[in-house]
């Protein structure tokens, strides 16, 4: 059995990657592919998030952990 995804053009194999990116962003959640590229480089000397921590630390600005951001009550 072959997988239809795997023998997708590579133009629709894209749009699929930026609709998911769309959607992650449209809910709060930035891209890790994009931070780690631009992590490393513009800041080779600084070590990159894992996607655990990357998750974690936008969860906690998004909802206010820690009192410096948005709170709800």
């Amino acid at each position: 059995m072959v997988c239809k995804l795997c023998d997708l053009s590579p133009g629709l194999r894209l749009f699929g990657r930026r609709l998911k990116q769309t959607a992650n962003l449209m809910v709060g959640m930035p891209d890790y592919d994009t931070y780690a590229a631009h992590r490393s480089a513009t800041h080779p000397d600084l070590p990159v998030m894992t996607r655990e921590e990357f998750f974690r630390e936008r969860q906690a600005r998004r909802y206010g952990a820690g009192g410096g951001g948005l709170r709800c009550c």
